[in-house]
């Protein structure tokens, strides 16, 4: 009987992990990319992401299901830990007085890739959302994965996927919106735009 590749995984057959890189490797580089926001980054994490996928599969359990879900709840932790170490290294260059800011990964993003202003408004608005809520979208919307092998990778409920979706999709529409309009008309209450103001001067003067 023919072995599946869960079942030559776990018994350490490096075929079966190469296999999985191939399947896999180009949808979990896309998936760090747009997490991150960094090419070499999103590299480096996918590297992370299949070493330790080799690491754990000692404690796949049987069956033949895809490994799809699996492998993407492990990158998911991969993410969450290289964000981390980001977020503290910028906060440690900025303390440094001699050094030069650290650009923030977001803006870096916006202008490598001409993904439209919706998209860049939706990245910019994503830390705004809890942790849970980032994960579920990034995994239903950007990746593809279903409902239930969201779950899965998440370790949660179907239900607690859908919710989080949903309350995702919610607020990211609404303030990718507010972001948009903002953009379209940055002059506030009672403020006029350059040429209302020429205008209007130029009105004044033919009063006088």
């Amino acid at each position: 009987m023919e072995l599946t590749q869960r079942a030559r995984l776990c018994a350490g057959d490096r075929s079966a992990l190469g296999e999985l890189f191939d399947a896999h490797a180009q949808a979990v580089y896309a998936y760090a990319l747009r997490t991150l926001g960094d090419w070499a980054a999103a590299e480096d994490a996918v590297s992370l992401t299949y070493l330790e996928a080799w690491r754990l599969r000692g404690k796949l359990h049987e069956g033949d299901e895809s490994l799809r879900p699996w492998l993407f709840g492990i990158a998911t932790n991969v993410l969450h830990n290289t964000a981390r170490a980001t977020r503290r290294h910028k906060a440690a260059m900025a303390r440094l007085a001699e050094r030069e800011p650290v650009e923030d990964f977001a803006e870096g993003l916006v202008t490598r890739i001409d993904a439209g202003a919706e998209l860049a408004a939706v990245r910019r608005a994503l830390p705004s959302l809890r942790r849970s809520e980032r994960e579920v979208f990034r995994l239903c919307v950007w990746v593809g994965l279903d409902y239930a092998s969201a779950a899965e990778a998440l370790g949660v409920p179907v239900g607690t996927v859908r919710s989080r979706l949903s309350r995702a999709r919610t607020r990211l529409r609404a303030l990718a919106e507010k972001e948009l309009t903002n953009r379209r008309d940055p002059t506030g209450p009672g403020q006029v735009r350059d040429g209302g103001l020429v205008a209007a001067r130029s009105m004044q003067g033919e009063n006088r």
